[in-house]
């Protein structure tokens, strides 16, 4: 209400002023006296200030006019556009304006707001083409899923943004977690743009998800062909799907097929431990073994790997332990000194009770980097050697509280698999696992640390049975007490 009367006022007193300034124009004398053609005009002030105006009115119009024969000229020459253009200039201007305050918007995380200027921009320009987009960006923003679907609905009915709304929805549905929705999306997506590199790897993640190797061979080789994905890297993955394609085709009983797919992933990458292990069974199972060691060899040269060992060894399952430590010793001279090597030669040389020798072979490295394997190893050393029970209990419970050392590991989430997979079982991802340390946590730590005086005990009861049993078949008398590790003596149970 008194904003409305503070109007009124306002309007009374321009309505005043300019009628006291026409009154106080007239009143005075005049101006000019202008003479054209023998005529006389008189000019005054109120006369040449009308004039004034019309004359930039007239300049005005001349200019618009201008313009106006300008677009049609060049609608003529064919710009079918250019006389709607013309007209509609300044609400292009407005539209872009309100555009481009969207998309400021959205830079600043102002979602609702860009929507707003989006749908403003919309009014004026009529190009839902790019208002669109900045509306379905703004909706996922604030989380209204709903708006943004029916936009990206709205984008997929225009060829010119069909790509763009199939994106939307992929991503859509890949976070609702409907991965099936989102694989067909992502094809259809991909027949759109061929060479979009991410809806080729999002389609790639999604196929081996799916275990679709074939498709996501294909996928892998339009990567390789767009420019996308270096040679090597088209390989190793290349590779990986022959594996998988070749474990499913073995576990349905194809035989033929599982050998063709695992000598290609092997052929393809040497150094993939799990594609030579297995074209190294295949080829065992053919009798086929001087194949089987070749294999083996290649990969092993690249990557020392206690599997390739495994392989080895089922090349000639009926040697004797000597017989295969002489067969080992040209693999392990291979890489003399690296940690694998070195624990591989001192299993085998407990296998032939050679322990004299399995020390020689751990050498410091229980010491310098004790992991479970190599501390219960050292445990198996000093019981073969005829070590006291105390100190062989001593590198078992150390072996208890160490780190698990090499195991597959997921590149993407850091997950451990118990043995090599395609796909992370943990994130879904394609080709992330690697051999490689694993620092053990505090928390991996207390089961162990718990189990460790029921394993202490348990080794304690074991050893205190056979002492008594070898008393009673000697005849001996059995010791009314045993003292335990801690010196504190207990009574026992008389036979």
């Amino acid at each position: 209400m008194l904003w409305s009367l503070l109007k009124v006022f306002i309007f009374i007193a321009l309505v005043a002023g300019l009628t006291y300034g026409a009154d106080h124009l007239m009143g005075m004398g005049d101006l000019a006296l202008l003479t054209v053609m023998g005529r006389e005009f008189v000019l005054t002030p109120l006369l040449a200030i009308l004039g004034a105006i019309v004359l930039l009115i007239a300049v005005w119009l001349l200019f618009k006019l201008v313009g106006l024969l300008v677009a049609t000229l060049r609608f003529l020459n064919g710009d079918e556009t250019a006389i709607s253009r013309y007209f509609n200039r300044r609400a292009e201007r407005k539209g872009y304006e309100a555009l481009a305050e969207g998309m400021m918007a959205l830079a600043a995380g102002e979602g609702r707001l860009a929507i707003r200027k989006a749908e403003r921009a919309e009014k004026y320009l009529g190009r839902p083409e790019l208002t669109k987009l900045v509306v379905a960006q703004g909706a996922e923003m604030v989380g209204d899923a709903a708006l943004a679907t029916q936009t990206f609905k709205a984008l997929v009915a225009d060829d010119r943004t069909r790509f763009v709304g199939v994106r939307g929805l992929m991503k859509q549905k890949l976070a609702a977690g409907d991965t099936d929705t989102a694989m067909k999306l992502a094809e259809k997506a991909l027949a759109i743009r061929p060479r979009n590199e991410e809806v080729q790897t999002t389609l790639l993640q999604l196929q081996a998800r799916h275990e679709d190797w074939a498709g996501a061979r294909a996928t892998l080789a339009a990567a390789l062909k767009s420019g996308n994905l270096p040679r090597d890297v088209h390989k190793r993955r290349d590779a990986v799907l022959a594996l998988a394609h070749a474990r499913d085709a073995m576990a349905e009983g194809k035989i033929a097929e599982a050998k063709r797919d695992a000598e290609t992933a092997q052929r393809m990458a040497p150094g993939l431990v799990p594609a030579a292990v297995m074209a190294a069974r295949l080829a065992i199972a053919d009798g086929k073994a001087k194949q089987a060691e070749k294999i083996v060899k290649a990969a092993w040269a690249t990557d020392p790997h206690p599997d390739l060992a495994a392989a080895f060894a089922e090349i000639a399952p009926g040697e004797t332990p000597a017989e295969r430590v002489k067969r080992f010793k040209p693999l392990i001279a291979k890489h003399a000194g690296h940690p694998e090597a070195k624990m591989l030669e001192a299993e085998l040389q407990i296998a032939a009770e050679d322990f004299p020798a399995a020390r020689r072979a751990l050498g410091d490295l229980a010491e310098e980097h004790p992991t479970a394997r190599t501390l219960t190893i050292m445990a198996a050393i000093e019981r073969g050697a005829g070590a006291e029970d105390r100190l062989v209990r001593a590198w078992l419970a150390k072996a208890v509280m160490a780190p698990r050392g090499m195991q597959w590991v997921c590149g993407g989430c850091g997950h451990i698999h118990a043995e090599w997979r395609p796909v992370c079982s943990h994130c879904g991802s394609f080709d992330r696992l690697s051999w490689q340390e694993v620092a053990q946590s505090d928390a991996a730590l207390m089961g162990p640390a718990q189990m460790l005086p029921l394993i202490v005990g348990a080794l304690e009861d074991s050893r205190q049975q056979n002492t008594e049993e070898a008393e009673i078949m000697d005849g001996a008398p059995v010791e009314d007490t045993a003292q335990d590790d801690t010196g504190v003596t207990s009574e026992t149970a008389r036979n």
